[in-house]
């Protein structure tokens, strides 16, 4: 069974992904709209209230260092930008559960540790699941590592109990 905030997923579908926020490893963005069209594009497809939207993408994009960014085309922005405008879509509706797939992929070094401190900012409103096959970047930004291999949960641990024992990808590599 799968339950998200305590509904099951295949009987209420549509209730429990509600709840979730979701960031494919490419965004699904529209590079010809504003990061406010966007967003407020974004905010219509979790039915967000109309008299609550433009509240909503003002706070998402201050989280998310979007700020001076509303009136420019996604197109034009930069990788690390356009990732940020990824994570905006995929928490307007203020979502618990936020799912990351590959987040710092493609970014310089500069824009990975912004990435890092907004999905650390992140996880003091909801839970963040980063999906990664960069183990480097599980130690630098979670607090628990799961390894899954095929189907299931061969690795459950928290990074501080994996410090000073063996690297995570020593560890992947034995499991």
């Amino acid at each position: 069974n799968i339950e998200i905030c305590g509904i099951d997923l295949f009987e209420n579908p549509k209730e429990a992904k509600a709840h979730l926020g979701y960031l494919p490893e490419i965004p699904p963005l529209y590079p010809d709209m504003t990061v406010d069209e966007y967003l407020i594009f974004a905010a219509r497809l979790h039915r967000i209230e109309n008299n609550a939207i433009r509240a909503r993408v003002d706070d998402t994009k201050q989280r998310c260092g979007l700020n001076h960014r509303g009136k420019q085309l996604i197109g034009t922005l930069s990788k690390g930008f356009q990732q940020r405008v990824g994570i905006a879509q995929a928490i307007i509706h203020g979502p618990a559960v936020i799912i990351l797939d590959e987040p710092t992929v493609g970014l310089d070094p500069n824009q990975m540790r912004e990435i890092r401190e907004l999905i650390s900012e992140l996880r003091s409103f909801s839970s963040v699941i980063l999906s990664t096959h960069i183990l480097s970047e599980v130690t630098a930004t979670c607090e628990r590592a799961l390894i899954i291999h095929e189907g299931r949960i061969v690795l459950d641990q928290s990074i501080k109990d994996l410090t000073g024992k063996q690297t995570l990808e020593e560890i992947f590599l034995n499991v």
